[in-house]
């Protein structure tokens, strides 16, 4: 797949505000409505919008998971188109957009563009369906209930510790293991992720594991006590391996063969909370003789949506029984967003793919926007904080999740940020079980009305793609150009409104952010309505580049080094065409400055850095590739 999404500050002229001769022009056609088409249109949107979407019912879903005695294990629900979405096009066709005529705007041709053939699906379903956001009326309790205290007697393990490399953290692991030994012998259990991009990790700690033994004062001689710490070695990916075979060891060079032995999985899927489960369930009968357990989880991703959901609960209730204390050797997860996306160019074709990978959220729901305004996002954004699943397994054990920094290059849409732990400490996420943050949503009407409103514009919900998310690339070829286009200034409308509604409702609910306790949940309503405001200017602005382009074509530059003309990019940049989005603009810049001077040196207030810097106004730009060579057995593309 293709680099998508691209920002820069290149400028256009601003072309003159008209109306096409031949067909109504995207402001015309905003404007001309009255109230009896805005109204119409009100509802047209949130129906389309909304009626593709086919809601998860997390309370439902929990429910099913508690009565199944044997769950199936889904598959993650969205894969990363990996192809360009336009056919690759020979450069002799770079001169199509040289002059108006090309695009089909001369008078013997007017039927090109005054009469699109639209996708009449989109109108058929949401004819269909109904849906509306109501302002909630409820007050806002005023206690902090959501942010989990610590029951009298109950000791909690640190859900984050951050470390600058694999030596600090197994030195702390060293230091927690010799304050267990102090109590008795103990087993710990390594349970490695078994991803391709793990491979450099395993063999780090491999190398290191000398020094456990060592600074325990441990060695390899029988009856030397070495015995008051023995290893176990498991693995994960579609299925648990026990490399150790139910025999654990202190013979080093047993564990390092063991380590070495962590197979490649190339399926992708990663049973993170299954696997914990039951490598606690293989050894935990020699805890029942007297013999503490720890175990050690090593991984850079949160592990299959499906597994988690099943097994998270499971696998701590497993962790207690055997007072197993839970350590994670784990990333840092991505700001309100399930996923992060690898930069990988395939080594024969040379093709440049984004592998899709499972990072975060760091709550137990997504609480950010999961669109950046026109698709769905491939940011990623620090967040402060591990995955939601390893850092409540770690808390709920009395274990510790140590957040090593991230060191992938390839990282897409990276934005690593440092932040400092007092500022960090009153944004921390509610790590109760999944089942309870949901139920207690009923006393919040304000986070309720936040998650309403992501939920409704995720382009990760099934069957949501083809309602929320906007084209960003768009054919070469003149006829399938002018189509595209009225299919997405059709959708454009139709997500301005949407937006629109769902921004006077926040605003309504304004008073609930003004009792809100929590600084979390202040951030994501202040970011939120942020958003919604930038994204109406932006979605406003799209429409109207795409009817300037068919008005005014561009011609594509000379192509250099091999490389061939495929598509016509969206971008964003500082030049506004039209004097209507201008107050919107104004508007989000003011709340994205609050956000930052609210709520500075969190990630709230980076995303609001990077949505100012980003640009308001809209263009499209020619994008080359070079050509996919013809390779026989070509390598698979790898799955993350």
């Amino acid at each position: 797949m293709s680099n998508t999404q691209q920002f820069g500050t290149t400028t256009v002229e601003d072309d003159a505000a008209e109306s096409l001769p031949v067909a109504t022009g995207f402001r015309g056609m905003l404007h001309g409505f009255g109230a009896t088409g805005v109204s119409m249109l009100i509802h047209m949107l949130i129906l389309l919008s909304l009626a593709l979407i086919t809601f998860d019912n997390p309370v439902q879903v929990i429910s099913q998971i508690l009565v199944v005695p044997t769950p199936t294990i889904e598959d993650p629900p969205v894969e990363i188109e990996l192809e360009p979405e336009v056919e690759i096009v020979q450069p002799e066709n770079v001169a199509l957009f040289t002059a108006a005529p090309a695009m089909g705007m001369t008078s013997n041709t007017p039927e090109a563009i005054s009469k699109p053939k639209l996708d009449q699906t989109l109108v058929a379903k949401a004819n269909t369906s109904k849906i509306s956001i109501d302002a909630p009326t409820v007050a806002m309790p005023s206690s902090m209930s959501l942010i989990a205290a610590v029951p009298d007697g109950e000791v909690k393990g640190e859900s984050r510790d951050i470390v600058d490399s694999y030596q600090q953290a197994i030195d702390r692991m060293s230091q927690e293991l010799i304050w267990m030994v102090d109590k008795g012998p103990v087993l710990a259990i390594w349970c490695f992720d078994q991803s391709e991009s793990m491979k450099d990790d395993q063999k780090e700690i491999r190398d290191r594991i000398d020094n456990v033994y060592e600074q325990l004062g441990l060695d390899d001689r029988v009856g030397s006590g070495s015995d008051a710490l023995l290893t176990a070695i498991t693995s994960y990916g579609e299925r648990f391996i026990d490399h150790t075979q139910h025999k654990p060891t202190h013979d080093r060079a047993t564990i390092r063969k063991a380590i070495d032995a962590v197979p490649i999985d190339r399926t992708g899927k990663e049973m993170m909370c299954a696997a914990v489960g039951t490598a606690i369930t293989t050894y935990r009968d020699l805890a029942r003789r007297g013999r503490q357990m720890a175990l050690i989880l090593v991984t850079d991703e949160s592990g299959d949506t499906g597994n988690n959901d099943v097994y998270m609960e499971k696998a701590i209730e497993v962790a207690k029984a055997a007072k197993c204390k839970i350590f994670v050797l784990g990333r840092e997860s991505v700001f309100g967003y399930p996923y992060a996306y690898i930069r990988w160019d395939h080594p024969q074709t040379k093709e440049t793919h984004w592998l899709q990978i499972d990072r975060g959220p760091e709550t137990a729901f997504p609480e950010q926007l999961q669109t950046n305004g026109f698709r769905r996002r491939h940011d990623a954004f620090s967040s402060g904080f591990g995955p939601y699943e390893q850092s409540r397994m770690a808390r709920e054990t009395n274990g510790i999740f140590f957040m090593l920094p991230s060191v992938e290059t390839n990282l897409v849409g990276a934005h690593k940020e440092q932040y400092e732990l007092d500022a960090l400490r009153p944004y921390r996420p509610d790590l109760r079980a999944r089942v309870e943050a949901y139920a207690d949503r009923k006393q919040f009407p304000l986070r309720t009305l936040i998650w309403q409103v992501i939920q409704d514009l995720n382009p990760h919900q099934k069957g949501a793609q083809q309602a929320v998310e906007l084209r960003v690339e768009f054919s070469t070829k003149p006829p399938e150009f002018i189509q595209q286009v009225r299919q997405e200034q059709a959708k454009a409308k139709m997500h301005l409104q949407y937006m629109a509604r769902a921004e006077k409702t926040l605003l309504e609910g304004k008073k609930l952010r003004e009792q809100e306790a929590d600084p979390r949940w202040q951030a994501n309503y202040d970011l939120t309505l942020a958003q919604l405001i930038a994204y109406q200017a932006r979605v406003y602005e799209y429409g109207v580049a795409l009817e300037e382009f068919l008005k005014t074509p561009k011609t594509a530059a000379p192509m250099k080094g091999g490389k061939v003309f495929v598509h016509w990019d969206i971008y964003t940049n500082n030049k506004v065409r039209t004097e209507d989005a201008k107050p919107y603009i104004e508007r989000a810049k003011t709340l994205f400055s609050e956000v930052v001077s609210t709520h500075p040196g969190s990630p709230w207030a980076a995303r609001a850095k990077w949505e100012l810097a980003r640009g308001f106004g809209v263009d499209l730009r020619a994008d080359y590739h070079t050509p996919v060579v013809d390779v026989k057995n070509p390598t698979p593309i790898p799955k993350l």
